[in-house]
């Protein structure tokens, strides 16, 4: 019997009904929720397969899901990959392969850790910073957001310099972004799942809600965006991750698209688009399971770097 393992945080609605579709089909699989109470370096990991959607904010399972990939474990996402992804990185992949992106500027930070002297160990930094080449490139209104953040947070949009500069002066220690702003005339989020399956869901991201409209993207358009999602997963290695794009003048622009753990809850997905990333993710792990993939050897977008 192959064995699914499940590290999640607080959701309530999908870890359950996730395991009890993979458990009803009798399928040589069991999912179960991962259990651990420290791990030993030479602990035989006892999954097929390991659903990560919590490591990322604790840090003991991340080292967890590590080691299960150095023991031959399909764990997703890949840890080393969502260790080293982040915005600005993401910017720079998408303009490699081709696809539209907003123009994106990633900033020194305001704030240091103490062992930082301004004084002496900022050398490399150019000071004071050119706020006015930086508008100029991106444009304004621009978004300010935290290259590694997720969830909406620590977004704002700034309609002049002194915004700009206002918002972020106020981030502390975390490394931002600049990023063009991008008038939308349509927005839509897909849920990707193992590479090669992908729901687009037409999205308010004022209202934070899906928008039930079979009809809201022309079949052409939906199939750009279907591709151009399987472009950005396949790079990153995500076999779950939600891809935002916002449509301006029929152009799908990439604006959020590294979401390792993406939102999967009932009330805000709908039932129709929750039960398909139910049995999405299930077809995912039971094959997984019975047509293990060979060792990753090295990231999907390394080959870029030629």
């Amino acid at each position: 019997m192959k064995k699914v393992g499940l590290l999640c945080g607080r959701e309530w609605s999908w870890p359950p009904k996730f395991l009890e579709e993979v458990n009803r089909r009798n399928a040589g699989v069991v999912a179960e929720f991962v259990k651990l109470g420290g791990t030993r370096m030479d602990e035989p990991t006892p999954y097929s397969v390991v659903i990560d959607r919590i490591s990322h904010e604790v840090p003991y399972y991340r080292s967890y899901a590590k080691k299960a990939v150095l023991d031959g474990v399909s764990v997703i996402n890949n840890p080393f990959m969502w260790t080293a992804d982040d915005k600005f990185f993401g910017a720079a992949l998408l303009t490699k392969l081709g696809l539209a992106h907003p123009k994106t500027v990633v900033l020194p930070n305001q704030d240091y850790v103490p062992g930082i002297v301004k004084s002496e160990s900022l050398r490399n930094l150019e000071y004071p910073m050119d706020w006015q080449a930086i508008v100029d490139h991106v444009g304004l209104p621009c978004i300010l957001k935290d290259a590694h953040g997720g969830g909406w947070r620590g977004v704002y949009v700034c309609h002049s310099m002194e915004e700009l500069i206002r918002y972020y002066d106020s981030s502390g220690l975390l490394t931002m972004i600049a990023q063009e702003f991008i008038q939308w005339d349509q927005y839509v989020r897909c849920m990707c799942v193992g590479q090669n399956t992908v729901l687009p869901m037409p999205y308010d991201p004022h209202n934070r809600r899906y928008i039930p409209d079979a009809d809201y993207l022309t079949p052409a358009l939906r199939d750009r965006i279907v591709e151009d999602s399987l472009t950005v997963v396949k790079a990153l290695g995500y076999d779950m991750n939600s891809v935002e794009w916002a449509v301006k003048g029929g152009v799908p622009y990439a604006i959020d698209f590294m979401n390792p753990a993406p939102d999967m809850d009932i009330n805000s997905l709908t039932p129709g688009n929750f039960d398909w990333c139910v049995t999405a993710m299930a077809d995912l792990v039971i094959d997984l399971c019975h047509n293990p993939r060979p060792p990753l050897r090295e990231l999907h977008w390394s080959k870029l770097f030629n």
